[in-house]
């Protein structure tokens, strides 16, 4: 019996090894020139909160809207909506959601949820 699992025991430690060696040695995933669409939502939001502090700094609405196509959004200004509202819902960085209204006001998309965080506009913030 104990030669039975010092053997099964022996077997799996070294099926472990062979499988780690043969994933992320010999062959490991690659990802080259991924689309920016590819992302997962958590980093879409992450992006978008860039692109708005980038648009609150320079002011050029034109910019940031080319920037954000390369999500493949067939709506940005909705999405951006659509964005700052979820992080308003989901009690996020108020200091994230002051950056997302100031782009949504920008393309022209603020509601009335998004009012009081109107006034937390970051200084030295262009529009």
């Amino acid at each position: 019996m104990l030669r039975v699992l010092l053997s099964l025991m022996a077997g799996l430690a070294l099926g472990l090894i062979a499988g780690l060696y043969v994933g992320w040695v010999q062959f490991p995933v690659e990802f080259v020139n991924s689309p920016a669409s590819s992302l997962a939502e958590r980093y879409k939001d992450d992006y978008i909160v860039m692109i708005a502090a980038g648009y609150l700094k320079d002011g050029d609405l034109g910019g940031a809207v080319e920037r954000l196509r390369l999500l493949g959004i067939a709506n940005i200004p909705a999405y951006v909506q659509e964005v700052t509202e979820r992080y308003i819902s989901n009690s996020r960085d108020s200091k994230d959601i002051s950056i997302l209204v100031g782009l949504a006001e920008g393309l022209g998309r603020l509601t009335p949820i998004m009012e009081p965080y109107r006034q937390l506009q970051p200084a030295g913030s262009a529009p």
